[in-house]
């Protein structure tokens, strides 16, 4: 099969269509949250708090619901408007998302984030889509903004496909350039289908390393049974909470929510949720 960044840009390739089939299928469903998961195990975070979580290339928010299961709020970027609107459809709570192209850089507040993710999608930044870019300066500004947006001593972990040993080196030496230390983390090496590329790295300082945490090894079937009765699980949670929860309470939840995020909401009244009278 065709690597995918080699047939369009991502905001191309990732149409209606294609979201459309890449939220419905379940095999990747189960792929996709392995894989978050697992990089959700290596940020090492606390366990008493939840974080606040970047998800890179958050497509149809398939990593997003793994973050939320874990207790998480997160904020998820992609290119592909299509790929958001599939990720709405999903009805998460804890995550907002936003149209961006992450090889262009982004801006938030620095020391913002306690980790960041991303699943299948760093390898997108080293295709000349477009005239004038160049793979290397995007991994450069992507991982300069990435380093200025967390947290000190805070770690990353970016789940990607490179296509050939250069590749590796270029993505690996554009993140250290930019001041992270750590290094690729590889479950089931010995495995042409079930290899995995992790880039574990952590913005730390450089006189108190961090040390990587070791690849999987052994066969990959077991886990994905069970990942598959995590999802229905899941399922029955999300139905049995839109079964008890009123539409008075769901937009008071929504908007205490925002309000943690710092938004402005609207004040809580008697009239909140109230089906208005329809006139004629």
């Amino acid at each position: 099969m065709s690597r995918p960044e080699h047939l369009a840009p991502p905001e191309i390739f990732y149409n209606k269509e294609e979201a459309e089939k890449y939220a419905g299928n379940t095999r990747m469903i189960e792929i996709q949250t392995q894989m978050t998961e697992r990089a959700l195990g290596m940020l090492l975070l606390p366990e008493d708090q939840p974080s606040l979580l970047l998800d890179i290339g958050c497509g149809s928010g398939i990593s997003g619901a793994v973050l939320e299961d874990a207790g998480h709020t997160w904020i998820g970027m992609d290119i592909s408007p299509w790929m958001l609107m599939s990720a709405i459809d999903r009805e998460l709570e804890d995550g907002d998302m936003m149209l961006s192209d992450m090889g262009q850089g982004f801006k938030f507040r620095p020391g913002m984030f306690d980790g960041a993710v991303s699943i299948s999608a760093l390898q997108w930044l080293c295709n000349c889509d477009k005239k004038g870019q160049e793979p290397y300066p995007r991994l450069r500004r992507f991982f300069t903004c990435l380093f200025a947006a967390l947290k000190r001593g805070s770690r990353a972990v970016l789940q990607f496909y490179p296509e050939n040993p250069r590749q590796l080196e270029m993505i690996t030496s554009a993140a250290m350039r930019c001041g992270f230390g750590g290094g690729i983390v590889i479950d089931y090496p010995h495995s042409t289908k079930a290899k995995k590329y992790y880039l574990v790295i952590y913005a730390g300082s450089p006189n108190n390393p961090q040390s990587l945490p070791q690849g999987l090894q052994g066969e990959e079937k077991e886990e994905t049974v069970n990942v598959t009765n995590r999802l229905k699980d899941r399922m029955k949670r999300k139905k049995g909470k839109k079964e008890k929860q009123t539409a008075r309470q769901w937009i008071i939840q929504k908007k205490e929510h925002q309000a943690k995020q710092g938004k402005d909401v609207r004040k809580t009244t008697k009239y909140t949720g109230r089906q208005r009278k329809v006139r004629f």
